[in-house]
């Protein structure tokens, strides 16, 4: 098949600075759900490599908590409150970050439901906990991607992350609202991509193994004899933790991972494989 002439495919003489350019330095970064858990590694993370975190979580007491810890290692946050389930709470978030720093360059969408559910049968399920799954896990990173794109299009850059989890390969027992709406972001992802590409925004996803967080700890189906299985079962077998989910997302920010697009990302230790 010709695919061109040596002329239109002739390498680039030099490499384009984008191409290396792995610095997320003052980057403006929503990360909801980000008072405690995975979300507030991240946040750390992002503001040790300079970027300006918001600290975006339901509970402002632990949002302005990991923004103190963030400010004391001489870095930038704001903490803010939001439901990400309701769209005029994430209106006013988006609106507030957009009037401190006139932007948004990353959403990271890792608020979920998930610790505080208990394990039953799909059909014992009671009908407001399934629509407060779907409200938070789907309908919330719909209502932040919404509110962000706008500033992302005018800037002609952007970077969608959405969080999902390993339980979408498994098809975990008895969480089927849980593992349902995991399943629907990688969908999404897909979609988006696909809308926001030829705009200088990518969207892609993440797919945690099973990461020890405080948040975790509180989960019923995580006993210990889970947490070793799923270790042995790992390529790295060490218990995952959320620094380890941290160079991923920071590198998917980058100018450099600028033509990465509609894609999930497996960082579960090997767990699972893709091909």
């Amino acid at each position: 098949m010709t695919v061109g002439t040596a002329e239109q495919i002739a390498p680039e003489v030099e490499v384009p600075a984008e191409a290396r350019n792995f610095s997320v330095k003052d980057r403006v970064v929503i990360v909801t759900g980000a008072g405690q858990g995975i979300g507030r590694e991240l946040a750390r993370q992002f503001a040790a490599a300079g970027a300006i975190p918001v600290i975006a979580d339901l509970g402002l007491e632990n949002a302005q908590l990991v923004a103190k810890e963030i400010t004391a290692s001489r870095g930038k946050a704001l903490p803010l409150a939001v439901d990400v389930a309701k769209k005029d709470s994430v209106d006013e978030m988006v609106a507030a970050t957009l009037a401190e720093f006139g932007r948004v360059d990353v959403l990271i969408n890792n608020a979920s439901l998930f610790s505080n559910l208990a394990k039953r049968p799909f059909d014992q399920i009671p009908q407001p906990e399934w629509q407060r799954v779907m409200d938070v896990n789907i309908n919330g990173v719909f209502f932040c991607a919404s509110a962000v794109v706008g500033s992302m299009r005018k800037n002609r850059f952007g970077r969608i992350i959405n969080i999902s989890s390993d339980s979408v390969h498994r098809g975990t027992k008895n969480y089927l609202h849980y593992v349902t709406s995991k399943s629907a972001l990688i969908g999404m992802t897909n979609s988006l991509a696909r809308e926001l590409g030829a705009e200088g925004i990518t969207v892609n996803c993440i797919r945690p193994g099973t990461v020890a967080t405080e948040v975790a700890e509180r989960a019923a189906s995580l006993t210990p004899e889970v947490r070793q299985r799923n270790i042995d079962l790992q390529c790295i077998p060490r218990t995952i933790v959320p620094s380890d989910l941290a160079g991923l997302a920071m590198f998917l920010s980058t100018p450099a991972a600028s033509f990465i697009t509609g894609q999930t990302i497996a960082c579960d230790g090997g767990y699972t494989h893709s091909f």
